[in-house]
């Protein structure tokens, strides 16, 4: 088996490739940043045909080339105006969508939309991109000291998983050097970082029995330099169970990451331990090294009835295990403001954690659903998104919250 060992300063090559299954694509087909297997791609309609399928449904099927109605909104005209800016063809009185418009063209179509526009697509695509270009304008602060956050939840499909590789590569992509332990047996952090995770691959399960160092199971993401993912194989199953006896169980992660930040890691400025949905061995050696915990909170009643044991857990390892830890951190996941549940769900976190909830919420996206089927994270699949801007800015203020209030390392 061939040991990877990649170098965390960033000028390492990268460690793994991804085999890209192009069986249900051809050339005349473009498709957007991969491939899944039998899943059909979508041609978009450019050119002169976007401006006839835009066309005839406005115009109640008329031919094109027919003359517009004299009674076109301001609206449709601003929207034609904003497509014959961007570059596209377009007939007169023809109403332009600004879904069609292409990425590459994105800035001029939003520039030729008011803020007063009927649409509330439109809107809402505006004020997207207004934060997305605001965020890519700040820099994120750099932490004095590598900082290890635990990213846990006992409820499963709260997003930790989501949160825990969409925060990372989000720092990771402004300059950032992070580092992702996949912890949870299932290996989603793995699939979504796009890195090797079959039965046989170098894993954190030999990090935690085997005692192999940490730097020479981890992989770098292949979409970001700086961004490295120590992958979980079905190997970690059993691992629970294989902890009970093990002298120091509670502290085997808690020694690797230590050897890692003395050697290595020495250069990283954040560690995400994307923990299982459980407070077993796995769970509590991530706690044990970690000195913030990172809660996501799905707005239901069912996530919110677990927290109150999650913090009691966190301080029975602070008290005897690991002063350090603390939780810094709450993210509230999944969040639909049209819904008057997710709105009293919200509240009624803010109420009880009101330093350590962000303002900051992450909207219901398909596009962050759809990312890991391309192997991708939310960030490199759509940075336009809106779940992509969401986690941007959940990254800033983690960033943000690091710098002003520092506490010392998992590694002290």
């Amino acid at each position: 088996m061939t040991e990877l060992t990649p170098q965390f300063e960033g000028d390492a090559q990268a460690s793994t490739t991804r085999e890209v299954d192009d069986a249900v694509s051809s050339p005349s087909i473009p498709q957007r940043n991969g491939a899944r297997r039998g899943v059909p791609q979508y041609a978009p309609v450019e050119g002169e045909q976007a401006a006839q399928a835009a066309t005839a449904p406005a115009l109640g099927g008329s031919p094109a080339g027919t003359q517009a109605s004299a009674e076109t909104s301001p609206a449709q005209e601003r929207r034609a105006s904003a497509l014959r800016e961007a570059g596209e063809s377009s007939k007169p009185g023809a109403e332009a969508d600004p879904l069609n418009v292409s990425r590459e063209t994105a800035d001029d179509a939003f520039a030729g939309l008011a803020d007063d526009d009927d649409s509330p697509l439109a809107r809402e695509m505006i004020e997207t991109e207004r934060l997305r270009r605001a965020l890519e304008a700040t820099d994120f602060p750099r932490p004095p000291r590598t900082r290890v956050i635990a990213v846990t939840n006992q409820k499963g499909g709260v997003g930790k998983t989501t949160t825990s590789v969409n925060v990372a590569a989000a720092l990771a992509s402004r300059g950032a050097n992070v580092l992702v332990i996949d912890a949870d047996p299932q290996g989603n952090a793995s699939t979504a970082l796009g890195v090797p995770h079959h039965a046989g691959t170098p894993s954190i399960y030999d990090v935690l029995l085997d005692d192999v160092p940490i730097a020479k199971v981890a992989q770098r993401c292949p979409d970001i330099d700086t961004l490295w993912c120590v992958p979980a194989t079905i190997d970690l199953a059993g691992a629970d169970i294989e902890l009970v006896s093990v002298v120091r169980r509670e502290f085997r992660l808690h020694m690797a990451i230590q050897e890692l930040l003395n050697g290595a890691g020495k250069n990283l400025d954040y560690i995400f331990i994307d923990c299982p949905p459980s407070l077993g061995l796995l769970t509590l050696n991530s706690m044990v090294v970690a000195n913030e915990v990172l809660i996501p909170i799905q707005c239901e009643y069912y996530a919110l009835e677990g927290l109150t044991q999650l913090i009691k857990t966190v301080e029975m390892v602070k008290k005897h295990l690991n002063p350090e830890i603390h939780v810094s951190t709450i993210v509230l996941t999944m969040y639909d403001a049209r819904t008057n549940l997710a709105r009293e769900v919200a509240s009624e976190v803010r109420t009880h954690f009101p330093a350590q909830t962000l303002a900051q919420t992450i909207p219901r996206s398909v596009r962050v659903s759809e990312a890991p089927s391309f192997a991708q994270t939310v960030m490199t699949y759509d940075p336009h998104s809106t779940g992509a801007v969401a986690y941007l800015a959940v990254a800033k203020d983690i960033a943000e919250r690091g710098q002003a209030a520092p506490t010392p390392g998992g590694q002290q």
